[in-house]
């Protein structure tokens, strides 16, 4: 049986002057006010966060925590785990665009040389299981490295 549960953002944009302002706020109950722009490229705010940002970001962290749920479930202590994630956004002429690919580069460190492998593989399990990329229409390439933890021996 399926669960469903309902996630909710509100969005909070006023006009400040006669020039069209791309900052606004975004509120979800319980949690900090996110101040969004459009990406810099876009004549937004270049310090805010962007939506494309945020669409990296939710990639990014939704297949760290699957992944660390794979690895619990077999067995794999992860001591370190960290990411260098790329998209490339394809904007056409008419200004309409879409992510045509997102590159996760996870570099993890785990506790026995003889983990390594089964490490590796469980990239593939933790995007089968990663809410986000199961949302997303586009390819989300997987270039794992992993290394024993000193700590291990």
């Amino acid at each position: 049986m399926a669960f469903k549960h309902l996630f909710k953002a509100k969005l909070d944009w006023n006009l400040t002057s006669k020039r069209y302002q791309k900052s606004h706020q975004i509120a979800i109950e319980g949690k900090k006010i996110l101040n969004v722009s459009a990406a810099k490229v876009f004549k937004g705010d270049p310090v805010l966060h962007n939506p494309e940002d945020l669409l990296l970001s939710s990639v990014v962290s939704c297949h760290m925590m699957s992944y660390l749920y794979v690895c619990a479930q077999n067995g794999i202590e992860v001591i370190s785990y960290k990411d260098n994630a790329e998209a490339d956004l394809e904007v056409s002429h008419n200004g309409s665009g879409r992510f045509t690919e997102i590159r996760l580069y996870p570099k993890v460190i785990v506790k026995g040389k003889e983990k390594i492998a089964e490490a590796l593989n469980l990239h593939k399990k933790a995007n089968e299981l990663c809410f986000i990329a199961n949302s997303c229409n586009f390819p989300i390439l997987h270039f794992p490295t992993c290394e024993n933890s000193e700590f291990s021996e």
